[in-house]
Order: structure tokens, then C-alpha cells, then sequence
């Protein structure tokens, strides 16, 4: 695209949430309109009308990447919004341009002014284009809105409401010009994942009133967004609204939240208003309500759920409403944290796109919803801050943190690669290639797969094990005290030299694939290296891994580190060490999400099933009993007696612990690939725990693939459903495996002998 015009800022801040417009006419002599075409963009948020039409019911465009090499562009179709003289009416918020990032209460990384970026063009019935951009003939203004941040809320004037600036012929004496900003339009790119939407609404489940007097509102359910108020009263009137995710002793339990404000305020007209705060948004379930006028009316509020548009592909039920009420949580849970970027959490003073998280979840996510083009999206912002720091993927992308370089090397060490955390620069292409089988994303990414993996290579010690710099480990180890997270019972050194091995094999496998012939030797003979290493340095002869714990095990198992003899000694040790713990977890973010498969692997199923039905705390279970409606940062990130965890680190919506739902989706459900992107289908659903029904299903690229099977006694029958021209196995406990066809199948078999 070739580009006429420029990035504008507004003459005055007009607290942060400035307005900007100009009107035109069109063309004569070219015949009608055949097309209308907007480009959008901005530093901060944007929202567009036309003639006092939205171009859009997008929020939060143009979202967040990595601005200071690329800043995504929304293109919308604008032909039935054009007349004679139509106005152009842009609105500003600060957003993640100029919002403050992170927990040190700083903002204004990426730039010191909010600007704007639009690009109008008109096409006639004869060919000829009109061209209307942003440039210093627009003018700006104030708006009703008086503060905004991610964090902290939003503040609405209705007073200052006026919808005529969005018209042709509006005149106001405060408004002001506008100015054209340094702005290199290389940085110009089109979105490659979905734009940020309203996708659910819902009403007041219940109105409480807390032991202080607060008016509380409970919807039922902890989402992502923000409320829409529907209220008249006596002008000037404030209204306002404090969000949390939950209760404490009946308090609205606001600690989690550390220094996010999450307060929306809201000043009235004193005629019938309507407030929605689109340049924020909150993770919440309650709501405390004050400065209602009257006698507070439920149905006048209403929880806007936001989030990237993602189209859900995978579905499971079972006979067990606990673990159902769980896989709703994990569906919860990931759709309130892919608000543009895979975030860690919604609510606090953080929602940053920690990389060890969606390294974690990326095959649930894969499974639940179409997130290819989400997660591509993303992983174009890893790759270029990654070139822009030697190879070094940080902790999270986009990388705010390293604003703060000197604050996190003091507390964390020198910053470098750090397993899991780094390694989702290669486990989560790889988990779009094997959910989607397209290997664009493979080529695409190979430079910074490639990278990480030779990054790794030089932190090695002289032994060549990963044990010299900083790691995260096995975080929120269960058994590390509250606030000390990373103090986990495994080895560092074991979880990362395991993790280096993975990404290594990884990465040889995706040259393979592309046919990079000298990279894949390369990287086989590095894997090679760090299989030898860990073997010799964290196993005896006996099988025993260093720390003797669940998580290396599980990691030493799943990742195919051991020989066949230590294996069978590492899943006999695991299956000790689970039943050791009554069955409670004893695993942090490195090893939960293998833990079920490592058991699987070795032949303990059962145990696996025990593990992931558990209702005592720690367990996936125990927050369901809690009345949990998303998956938790920590086990017990609310404790039995209805005290919020004393961490300083607490969060009511953190996806990554719910990754055992991919486990749940192969071994439970029975929906496995056996060639990338389900090409192949491994039908192999493998009963236990006492579950008698499970429905799973799964559209793929080929068509929809689905498996429910059912126990009646000491039968099992399950129901299989391909994609024509799609082939398969079935393989049931206890038999030989059975090819499947496009279409419907059916197998009954006795159950073996337990």
C-alpha cells in the first residue's frame, strides 16, 4: 500500500482521550461511489465514525505488538457510509501506547503522545480515486471522557457527551489543531490475527449487600470487559464501580489486584444516559456499585464480555459435572486472556503475555478454539523483539519489561534465556504445525526457533547441562511458601537442560520437515548432546533423576530422555510419589502440564485419573468446589476457609494450570492426531476414574471429528466420527488396533480385568 497519510497527535492532551475530526466533500463528475475503503491505525486506542456511524464494533484496536517495529493497521469497507459531505470522527485512549505496563506504575514506553493514522479512499463508477487522510488541516477536541487506563478504569463526563462533532458542519471554540509526529510507515503492517470484540453479555445474577453496607453485583461468572450502565439522575451525580474477581468474608476482595485501580466512574447529564467504558477493561465476576441515584434497578446494568474473535473448534462432556464445570473454567479462562495477546491474567497491574504460560497451554488453547492466525500474530512480535535482543526471548511479548532492564537484572540476575518461559519461541509453533498441519508457520518462524535454541546452546556449562543463569523452574510449586514461588522442590538445572533437549528435537524435526538439511544435522546433534549430558549429570544408574520429584520425572518421561529401563523406574516412581501425596498435585507451571501424560505413558492411567479427579486442595478439582468459574494462578489462590491466598502474587484467572485439558482431549476424550493437523486420526480414548460417558469433538481443517464412548457394565462402546477422505485408528484397551475410514464406526469390547 502506498501511504499519503500522517501520523497526527492533537495540539493538547485533552486528558488523554482527545477527539479528532475533519468533513469533506466528494468528488463531482466521477459518477457513484463503488467503493469506500478505511485504514486505520493509532498510537493508543481508536475508535472511527463516519457521518456518527461506527466503521466498526471492534474494541481496543489496533491492540498491542510490538510498536517500535510494528504497528498493525485495521482495513474496513466503508462504501455505504459515504455521502456528499461526510464527516470523519476519530477517539483516543491512551491503551497500551501510553497506559502504564507492568507492576512498577510506569506508561509511556513506546512514545510520549497519543496519535492517529487514517487513510480514507474512495473509488468512482469511472476509475478515479479520492483520497482523504490525517494530516495538519484536522482538528481536535475534548471528549467526555476524563481519564483512562488499562489498569486503574475510566472516568465519563456525560455532561461533555455531544455527538455533533461526528457530523459535518460542527464548530466549537475550544477545539484545537493537530500536528504530524515522527512516524516511519515501514512499521505499517496488516493484522494477521482476529480483532478484539463484544462477544457475551450478561445480566445480574444476584444483588448483595456486604457486611459494610456496599451494594454488590455478582454475574455469576468471572469474565473479561466491562459494564454498561443504563441510569438517570440528578445531573452531576457520580456514579461508581469497583471491580473484583472475588468475595473475601463478603468484601469485594480487591488485594489480587495490587495496584490496578479497576474503578469506573461515571458523572451524569441528568437526562437518560448510557455508559460503556471502551478504553478499559476488568477481570471481574462482582462488581461494587455506590452513588446510585434512587433505588438501584439490576436490570439497568449489564457485563460486556470482550475478547479476540476465535472461533471454537473443540467441545467435551463427561458423566462427572465437577470436571465439566473444570473444562469450562479452562474455556473461560483462555478466552478472558486472549484479549489481542495471550496474557498471564486480566485483572491486576500485569496482563502481560508471559511466554511460560501460553508455552504451557498452547495445545489446549489449539484444541478449544481456532487460535492459528491468534498465535501467529503473537509470534511475529516474539521474533522481532528476539532479533532485537541477541537471541534472547524474554519473559514476556510484547516486551515491556525490558523498559526496566536495571530493576530486573538486580532481582532476577543478568537477563538471557530462560526454559519454558524461552521455549515457547519454539513449542508454540510447533503446536500450531501439529494442530493445523500448515507448515507456513514453521517456515515463517524457523529464524526464531532456530535462535533460541543456539542461544541456549551458548549458556551451557562445561558439563552441557542449562544450570547457569537465571530460571524460573518448576513456578508455583505447590509446596513453595507463598511468597517465594520459584523456591520448587525440582532442580533447575534438571527442568531446564529437559526443556533444552525438547526444543532442540523440536527444531530438528522442523528441518526436517523443510528440508533444511544442514540445520537439521545441526540441531539432531545438539539434541544429542543434551540428551548425553542430562543422563550423565541428573540420572544414576538406577533411574533416580536428581531431586526425586514429580515434576522431573514427568519432564524426563514425556520429553523421551530416558532409556526404556529408567523409564519404567521413573513412571513406577512417579506413580509412588503421586499416590505419596494422596493424589494432591505436587507440580508447578513445568510440570503440569505432563504429570497425566507422563503416568499414561508408563502404564499408569489410573493413577492419572486420580490425579486429575482429586477434590482436596491442591487439586484441578478443589477450585470448582470453591464455586471457581476459571482456572486458578495457585492451587489455592483462595484457601478453604474463603481467605484469599497472602501472596502478593494471587490471580482468579491464569490459564496455564489448566493445561491438562489437552491430556483430557487425547487420553480422556480420545481425539489425537497422527499426522499433523488431523490429516490422521488416532481415535484412543482410554476410560478410568470411575467416568461411564464422554463426547468429544473436534473440527479440523478436513471436517469435524468426534468420539463419545460410554461404559454399561463391563462394556466399553465407543462411537467414532471421520471426515471423509480422512484415515484413522482405533485403538481400545486391551485389543489390536483397528483402521478407521472417513464416516461412522461403532466397536463394543469388554473391559479388561482391573
Amino acid at each position: 500500500m502506498t501511504w499519503h497519510a500522517h501520523m497526527i497527535a492533537p495540539d493538547s492532551d485533552f486528558d488523554g482521550a482527545p477527539l479528532l475530526r475533519t468533513e469533506f466533500d466528494l468528488d463531482e463528475g466521477h459518477g457513484d461511489v463503488v467503493r469506500a475503503t478505511l485504514t486505520l491505525t493509532a498510537r493508543g486506542i481508536v475508535e472511527a465514525w463516519l457521518n456518527g456511524r461506527a466503521v466498526s464494533d471492534d474494541v481496543l484496536t489496533p491492540g498491542w505488538s510490538s510498536y517500535e517495529w510494528r504497528l498493525r493497521y485495521a482495513t474496513y469497507d466503508v462504501t455505504d457510509l459515504i455521502e456528499d459531505r461526510t464527516a470523519i470522527g476519530l477517539a483516543l485512549g491512551k491503551g497500551w501506547f501510553g497506559g502504564r505496563l507492568g507492576w512498577t506504575g510506569r506508561g509511556w514506553f513506546y512514545g510520549s503522545e497519543l496519535g492517529a493514522f487514517a487513510q480514507l479512499d474512495i473509488q468512482f463508477a469511472d476509475g478515479s480515486h479520492q483520497l482523504v487522510v490525517t494530516d495538519d488541516s484536522w482538528t481536535s477536541g475534548p471528549s467526555a471522557v476524563l481519564a483512562n487506563e488499562m489498569y486503574d478504569g475510566e472516568t465519563i463526563d456525560a455532561r461533555r457527551l455531544d455527538d455533533a462533532w461526528k457530523h459535518p458542519g460542527f464548530t466549537a471554540g475550544d477545539w484545537v489543531g493537530v500536528h504530524a509526529v515522527d512516524f516511519d510507515t515501514d512499521t505499517l503492517a496488516p493484522y494477521i490475527g482476529p480483532h478484539v470484540k463484544r462477544w457475551n453479555e450478561l445480566p445480574v445474577a444476584e444483588v448483595m449487600t456486604s457486611p459494610s453496607g456496599k451494594t454488590l453485583l455478582d454475574f455469576g461468572q468471572n469474565l473479561v470487559g466491562w459494564l454498561r450502565l443504563r441510569v438517570q439522575g440528578p445531573v452531576g451525580t457520580e456514579i461508581t464501580v469497583r471491580h473484583a474477581e472475588v468475595l473475601e468474608h463478603g468484601e469485594l476482595g480487591t488485594r489480587p489486584l495490587r495496584s490496578a485501580q479497576a474503578t469506573d466512574r461515571f458523572i451524569l447529564s441528568g437526562g437518560e444516559d448510557e455508559f460503556e467504558p471502551t478504553f478499559t477493561f476488568h477481570g471481574f465476576r462482582y462488581a461494587e456499585i455506590s452513588g446510585w441515584p434512587g433505588e438501584f434497578d439490576p436490570t439497568a446494568v449489564t457485563a460486556v464480555v470482550i475478547g479476540s474473535e476465535l472461533t471454537r473448534i473443540g467441545t467435551m462432556t463427561t458423566s462427572d459435572p465437577l470436571l465439566d464445570q473444570f473444562h469450562q473454567n479452562v474455556v473461560w479462562g483462555m478466552r478472558g486472556n486472549f484479549v489481542d495477546v495471550p496474557t498471564d491474567c486480566p485483572q491486576r497491574d500485569e496482563r502481560l503475555g508471559w511466554t511460560g504460560d501460553i508455552a504451557a497451554f498452547a495445545p489446549t488453547a489449539a484444541f478449544l478454539f481456532d487460535v492459528d492466525s491468534f498465535l501467529s500474530d503473537w509470534l511475529v512480535d516474539l521474533d522481532l523483539e528476539q532479533q532485537h535482543h541477541d537471541g534472547v526471548v524474554g519473559f514476556v511479548i510484547p516486551d515491556v519489561l525490558k523498559f526496566a532492564d536495571r530493576e530486573r537484572a538486580s532481582e532476577l540476575g543478568p537477563v538471557d534465556a530462560t526454559a519454558i518461559w524461552s521455549d515457547a519461541a519454539v513449542w508454540v509453533p510447533w503446536t500450531l504445525y501439529q494442530a493445523y498441519g500448515d507448515t507456513e508457520v514453521l517456515r515463517r518462524q524457523f529464524g526464531s526457533m532456530a535462535a533460541h535454541v543456539r542461544r541456549v546452546e551458548s549458556l551451557l556449562s562445561p558439563n552441557g547441562v542449562w544450570d547457569g543463569n537465571f530460571q524460573f523452574g518448576d513456578w508455583l510449586d505447590p509446596d513453595a511458601p507463598p511468597d517465594d514461588p520459584a523456591r520448587a522442590k525440582a532442580d533447575k538445572g534438571v527442568v531446564a537442560t529437559a526443556s533444552a533437549y525438547r526444543s532442540a528435537r523440536i527444531v530438528a524435526d522442523v528441518a526436517e520437515v523443510l528440508g533444511l538439511q544442514d540445520e537439521h544435522a545441526e540441531f539432531d546433534e545438539i539434541a544429542t548432546r543434551l540428551h548425553r549430558a542430562f543422563n550423565d549429570e541428573y540420572v544414576d544408574e538406577q533411574g533416580v533423576v536428581k531431586s526425586d520429584c514429580t515434576t522431573v520425572y514427568s519432564l524426563a518421561i514425556v520429553f523421551g530422555l530416558l532409556s526404556p529401563e529408567h523409564e519404567e523406574f521413573a513412571g513406577r516412581r512417579l506413580a509412588e510419589l503421586a499416590a505419596q501425596a494422596g493424589y494432591r498435585i505436587s507440580t508447578g507451571f513445568a510440570g503440569t502440564p505432563f504429570i497425566t501424560d507422563a503416568l499414561t505413558k508408563t502404564g499408569h492411567v489410573e493413577d492419572a485419573y486420580r490425579l486429575l479427579l482429586e477434590r482436596e486442595c491442591p487439586s484441578w478439582l478443589y477450585p470448582v468446589t470453591m464455586g471457581a468459574t476459571t482456572v486458578w494462578e495457585r492451587w489455592d489462590s483462595m484457601l478453604p476457609d474463603g481467605t484469599i491466598n497472602p501472596g502478593q502474587m494471587t490471580s482468579f484467572n491464569h490459564y496455564a494450570l489448566g493445561a491438562v485439558a489437552d491430556w483430557m482431549h487425547r487420553v480422556v476424550g480420545g481425539i489425537a492426531p497422527l499426522e499433523p493437523g488431523y490429516s490422521s486420526v488416532l481415535v484412543a480414548p482410554q476410560p478410568g476414574g470411575g467416568l461411564t460417558d464422554v463426547q468429544t469433538a473436534l473440527e479440523t481443517r478436513h471436517g469435524r471429528v468426534a468420539v463419545h464412548w460410554r461404559i454399561e457394565g463391563d462394556e466399553l462402546t465407543v462411537d467414532a466420527e471421520l471426515p471423509e477422505g480422512v484415515t484413522g485408528v482405533l485403538r481400545l484397551p486391551g485389543q489390536d488396533d483397528r483402521p478407521l475410514a472417513g464416516g461412522r464406526a461403532t466397536a463394543t469390547v469388554a473391559l479388561p480385568a482391573s
